[in-house]
């Protein structure tokens, strides 16, 4: 589900992306069906709850699902990637494509020192000397802000702050020069300050090197601050995709307005309560025949009953509806006077 763009074949096009795991209860369908792109200097966020199938599309992306059964297409500069021998991926993992995890602690090696795992991510790419591979990953620490990057690169992840892990990993991810960067949560458990620190990071590396994002995220201020665009997904599905400021100002289908209600607001008083979507997300085993988001829906729950039938029984196919793509059967577009004040 994308928005078109002439300008340009998309860096990275996924059409009918679908991923299941075969569980002792039955097949999980964790991407259902997912299309989006994305071109060279885009940021595309993608957000949801957790269990939305946002992680999952990410290392689907970089091929490092193992015993997932993925289907589709994922094409990286036009080049498919589905079906791809391992080894073809090794090579365009960290070359052309590179990703940030949300746990950088968990990601680094606890016995090499930092500038060693980037050296080392360096070589194996480019085949490059150990003293040329170094004076790299000393380049790269002070790119990411890392102060007295050549004396930094001989210490240990432990020895950084968190927010200093996460620039490793961002100095890790680009150290090869890729054309493509997913950042899967890469701020969470940083405090607000830091958070910003890094988001900043990631917009000043993409504007000066003309990176296509990915942006995995649950948080909207995320969203708010450095996409171009947004991918809402739900239940493994897409329910809207439209640029950022349509989306914040409009949004059309009633999950996305779930969401934007469920953020505290400068105006809301000391009193007021939580603002959540009623109901649980739903069970990717035994998925409903229609809209997953039915049954939390108030658009269904206040549709006549021939309405609300189709809501349970029919999928909805994503559509273009007032400038945006919305998987909705009865997406709302709201009034100029009903958008005052959106978050």
């Amino acid at each position: 589900m994308a928005v078109p763009h002439a300008e340009e074949r998309p860096l990275l096009s996924v059409r009918d992306l679908t991923v299941t795991f075969r569980t002792g209860r039955g097949p999980v369908r964790a991407v259902d069906a997912l299309t989006f792109s994305v071109r060279r200097g885009q940021t595309l966020g993608i957000v949801g709850e957790s269990g939305s199938g946002k992680s999952v599309t990410s290392l689907a992306v970089l091929g490092l699902h193992t015993g997932a059964e993925v289907t589709g297409s994922i094409a990286l500069d036009g080049r498919e990637l589905v079906g791809l021998p391992e080894g073809e991926l090794n090579r365009l993992r960290g070359r052309r494509m590179a990703m940030i995890f949300q746990d950088p602690l968990s990601s680094l090696h606890p016995y090499y020192t930092v500038g060693e795992q980037i050296a080392e991510h360096h070589r194996v790419h480019f085949g490059s000397r150990r003293a040329a591979a170094r004076r790299r990953a000393v380049e790269m620490l002070g790119e990411v802000g890392i102060p007295e990057p050549a004396r930094r690169a001989g210490e240990y992840p432990h020895q950084f702050s968190g927010g200093m892990r996460q620039r490793v990993m961002i100095a890790m991810a680009l150290a090869c020069e890729p054309e493509l960067l997913i950042a899967d949560e890469p701020t969470t458990a940083l405090d607000v300050t830091v958070q910003a620190q890094i988001l900043e990071l990631i917009a000043r590396l993409q504007q000066d090197r003309g990176l296509a994002v990915v942006m995995i995220t649950h948080d909207l201020g995320v969203v708010a601050r450095v996409a171009g665009e947004v991918l809402v997904m739900y239940g493994g599905r897409a329910a809207e995709q439209a640029p950022v400021d349509a989306l914040f100002a409009d949004p059309h289908h009633p999950y996305t307005r779930g969401l934007l209600d469920s953020l505290p607001r400068l105006d809301d008083t000391d009193d007021a309560p939580l603002r959540a979507i009623p109901g649980s997300p739903p069970s990717l085993l035994t998925p409903a025949p229609g809209c997953a988001f039915a049954p939390r829906c108030p658009r269904a729950a206040a549709a006549p009953p021939d309405e609300r039938d189709r809501c349970a029984t029919t999928r909805p196919e994503p559509t273009s509806a007032h400038g945006r793509l919305v998987a909705c059967h009865f997406p709302q577009h709201a009034p100029a006077e009903a958008r005052k004040g959106t978050p």
